[in-house]
């Protein structure tokens, strides 16, 4: 089993930044994709970014190209989410998750991607 421990969210203002951090524990071995979703109040969970390990296929959501970026330390098992120039509408409870795709690297790194073990989640809220 896979454990997944997410930390990094708070509240900043308009325009700042966070970093979400997450860690995958246990059976590391079965990870190979590894990705952000986000769920506000009374929205349906969204697929921020993912990225399939050891290789650069990454996947943004339309709305946070360019101001976040995804990226892995394999050695820690540690897959990061940098979030920049934040708005209100970025408010929400994000979680990670890790799935194992086997050479899927395409649909890893793709907005059908749906995540399989899932972190607790670590609230954002970005006030205007």
């Amino acid at each position: 089993q896979v454990q997944l421990v997410e930390s990094g969210g708070g509240s900043v203002q308009a325009g700042g930044s966070l970093r979400l951090s997450c860690v995958a524990s246990g059976d590391t071995y079965t990870i190979n994709c590894m990705g952000w979703f986000r769920q506000a109040p009374g929205k349906e969970r969204e697929l921020v970014a993912s990225t399939y390990r050891g290789r650069r296929n990454t996947y943004y959501a339309d709305s946070v190209k360019g101001r976040f970026t995804i990226s892995q330390d394999n050695a820690q098992n540690t897959v990061y989410l940098e979030m920049n120039r934040l708005s209100p509408e970025d408010t929400a409870m994000y979680y990670c998750a890790t799935d194992w795709v086997g050479g899927s690297y395409k649909y890893c790194a793709s907005r059908n991607w749906g995540g399989k073990t899932w972190g607790q989640g670590t609230q954002v809220t970005v006030s205007s």
